[in-house]
C-alpha cells in the first residue's frame, strides 16, 4: 500500500503558537494533517508535486514564502494563500495601489527611489510621516519622521542599506486613537477582530512590541472593507489591518501568513478550526 496523503499539510519554517494550533484544530476535526519544515523541501521542479493535499503556507519568511509556493504551484499543487497573494499582500507599494484600486480607503503615501526624491515626497505628505520597508513585518524598520531634519538622517542610512531599503515608502501619520484593528479572514469572511493598543510611550501598536490586545465588534461597514481588501490581493486566509483615522477607517496592511494568537486569546473565536476546515473544503473542490 502507498502512503497516505494528507487532507491538508502545514508547511512551515518555524513552529510558533499558530501552527500548533492547527495541527490541534485538524486532529480535532479528524482532519489528516501533515507538517512539512520548508527548510527540509527539497523540490524536484520537472516533477509533480504530489503527497501534500492542499497546502496550508505558513512561512515567515517572505523569500521562503513566495518562492516554495510558486515551486510548489507550478508543480499542481493547491496552496492557500496562492502564490500571487503572498507577492502582493507581502508588499505594502504593491497592496496599497492594489486596495486604491478596490476603492479601499488607505492613508496617503508616496514612493520614492533616492533620498532627496523622498524628502521632497514628505513635504507634500507633511510631518509628522511614516516610512515603512515595502517587505517586513512585526513593526520591524518602520519609524516615525517628525520632521524633514529625522527624514535626512533615517533616509541617509537606509541609502547604505539592502536595495530594497533604498525603495522609499512613505504614508501620512494617520491621527488616530492609540489602536488599530486587526481582522482574521476566512473565505472573504471577517471570523474575528480586535482592537490592538500600543504600549505606554510607542505609538506602533504590536503586541509583540508591548501593545494589549481586546475584542472588536465588527461592523457591517468594516466587514465590506475587510472583504474587498482581501479579494484586491486575491486572499484566502488573512489578517487586514485597519486604523480610525479622522475620517474614517482605513486599511494600512494585509498579511498573507496571519498571526492570530492573540484574536483567539480575546475573544475565544475558534479561529485554527475555521481555518483547517476551509482547507479541507478547498481540497474537495
Amino acid at each position: 500500500m502507498g502512503a497516505v496523503i494528507p487532507d491538508v499539510t502545514i508547511l512551515y519554517d518555524a513552529i510558533r503558537w499558530e501552527e500548533k494550533s492547527l495541527r490541534a484544530a485538524a486532529q480535532k476535526l479528524s482532519i489528516n494533517v501533515a507538517m512539512t519544515d520548508c527548510k527540509k523541501l527539497a523540490l524536484d521542479l520537472e516533477s509533480p508535486a504530489e503527497g501534500f493535499g492542499t497546502i496550508m503556507q505558513r512561512c515567515v519568511s517572505y523569500y521562503r514564502n513566495v518562492h516554495s509556493t510558486a515551486a510548489l504551484e507550478g508543480a499542481g499543487a493547491r496552496v492557500i494563500n496562492p502564490h500571487l497573494t503572498g507577492v502582493l499582500a507581502g508588499n505594502k507599494l504593491y497592496s496599497h495601489m492594489l486596495l486604491k484600486k478596490a476603492g479601499v480607503p488607505v492613508p496617503r503615501a508616496a514612493v520614492s527611489f533616492s533620498r532627496e526624491a523622498a524628502l521632497r515626497a514628505l513635504d507634500g505628505l507633511g510631518y509628522p510621516a511614516v516610512i515603512k520597508p515595502t517587505v517586513g513585518s512585526w513593526g520591524r524598520m518602520i519609524s516615525r519622521l517628525n520632521d524633514a531634519e529625522t527624514a535626512g538622517a533615517i533616509l541617509e542610512s537606509r541609502e547604505r542599506m539592502y536595495p530594497i531599503y533604498q525603495i522609499h515608502y512613505t504614508e501620512e501619520f494617520v491621527r488616530r486613537p492609540p489602536r488599530d484593528i486587526r481582522a482574521i479572514m476566512v473565505d472573504g469572511q471577517v471570523v474575528a477582530a480586535i482592537y490592538r493598543t500600543s504600549g505606554e510611550g510607542m505609538w506602533k501598536t504590536n503586541t509583540a512590541l508591548g501593545g494589549t490586545a481586546e475584542p472588536c465588534p465588527v461592523s457591517p461597514e468594516m466587514a465590506e472593507m475587510c472583504a474587498r481588501a482581501s479579494e484586491a490581493v486575491g486572499g484566502q486566509i488573512v489578517g487586514v489591518d485597519l486604523m480610525e483615522g479622522e475620517d474614517g477607517l482605513v486599511v494600512h496592511e494585509v498579511n498573507n501568513t496571519t498571526e492570530f494568537k492573540n484574536t483567539v486569546r480575546v475573544t475565544g473565536v475558534d479561529i485554527p478550526a475555521a481555518m483547517m476546515e476551509y482547507a479541507k473544503q478547498v481540497g474537495r473542490r
